[in-house]
């Protein structure tokens, strides 16, 4: 079981166009729609978002992600209208409906409970990258080592999250050329294309296992030609 999310959308289009984007990084999440009007006009539908909870409960609870103001007052409308029960496991998070959300849907995938899943989407703008950890106490202190990507398309969308996703499962601060390696949109705000030369870096004495199973998997490809 993992956390549900709902996006709700002025644009039915938006909206399913965030699903199947998502989808390609959390394909065990339930992702759910619920954008434009009944009669798919632009608005949003009580009716719809109710819905979208129901389908999006498996048991860890819900997130709702919202475009606009007025889909915020639905979403909040439609939560008045749950019992106690589902209300408590149900949650609407304020943050970007992109961005926001496909944080929250790598954040689900991994395991994340709610509280963690509604971090990651208010964490979806990425901060300034931090110092390169490869000044002189980095190199004293710390471990780090330097791939290549050789994958056609770079570090795009899919390889990020499954990147992120091994990053997640050690518990040392790792970087990625400066930037916390468990932070799929700092990663992806990096750019980083076929022939970049990635970092992966650790101050933590624990981190090497760390370093290497990520260095490794960035040096393999992700198994794309």
């Amino acid at each position: 079981m993992t956390v549900g999310l709902v996006f709700v959308s002025h644009s039915a289009k938006i909206a399913d166009g965030l699903v199947e984007l998502a989808r390609q990084m959390a394909p065990d999440v339930a992702l759910v729609a619920a954008g434009g009007m009944d009669d798919g006009g632009i608005g949003t539908s009580f009716g719809r978002v109710m819905d979208a909870i129901t389908r999006a409960e498996s048991g860890d609870g819900v997130l709702i992600l919202c475009d606009l103001g007025s889909a915020i007052l639905t979403a909040e409308t439609a939560l008045d209208f749950l019992d106690d029960d589902e209300r408590s496991r149900v949650g609407i998070v304020d943050a970007p409906l992109v961005e926001g959300g496909v944080a929250a849907a790598v954040a689900a995938q991994t395991g994340g409970n709610r509280d963690a899943v509604a971090a990651a989407a208010r964490s979806a703008v990425p901060a300034a990258a931090a110092p390169s950890p490869t000044d002189a106490a980095t190199k004293s202190s710390g471990y780090s080592r330097v791939v290549t990507l050789v994958n056609r398309d770079g570090l795009h969308a899919r390889p990020a999250a499954d990147f992120v996703t091994l990053a997640g499962t050690f518990p040392s601060e790792v970087t990625v050329n400066g930037v916390d390696a468990t932070s799929l949109l700092a990663i992806m705000a990096l750019g980083l294309v076929r022939g970049s030369d990635v970092e992966i870096a650790t101050v933590d004495p624990d981190g090497r296992s760390a370093v290497d199973a990520l260095a490794d998997l960035l040096a393999s490809g992700f198994g794309e030609d």
